[in-house]
């Protein structure tokens, strides 16, 4: 299992690197984040998108569970599991289907939530704030299993 670490003291610096990131991902990834509320998981799907030419504006999906949009060759799926109490919520809005995308990328807020029903090859960056740098976040890039 390959672990990265990768430090940033703003949130272009998340942006510019999660756009990057883009281009490592093709359609059937699944990219877990997990990190505190506010620690930049929202950020990255905005670099993320930007990476994928993703034209529409980028919010965080926690009242509506799931938002889907179309870049220039492939989709992004950004789901939240902030608000479900269990994988059987996740189920019942039909995550599901997120979980192997033909068509798409799926990144998942508060994947934590449902990890025992996470494809073998997920993507995982947890997200923490450094300590004293108000912008400042450490994330770290693993495979779930």
């Amino acid at each position: 299992m390959s672990t990265e670490k990768v430090k940033f003291l703003s949130p272009k610096e998340t942006i510019d690197f999660a756009q990057k990131f883009a281009s490592k991902c093709v359609s059937g990834t699944v990219i877990a984040l997990i990190g505190q509320l506010g620690s930049g998981k929202t950020t990255f799907v905005k670099g993320l998108a930007k990476g994928l030419k993703v034209q529409q504006s980028i919010t965080s999906p926690t009242f509506k569970l799931v938002s889907e949009y179309q870049g220039d060759q492939t989709a992004l799926y950004h789901l939240d599991c902030y608000r479900l109490q269990s994988i059987k919520d996740f189920l019942n809005i039909g995550g599901e289907d997120y979980l192997f995308p033909d068509d798409g990328i799926t990144v998942i807020e508060w994947a934590e939530k449902i990890k025992l029903i996470l494809p073998h090859r997920t993507i995982v960056i947890n997200f923490r704030r450094i300590k004293g740098e108000p912008h400042g976040r450490v994330i770290k890039i693993t495979r779930w299993r």
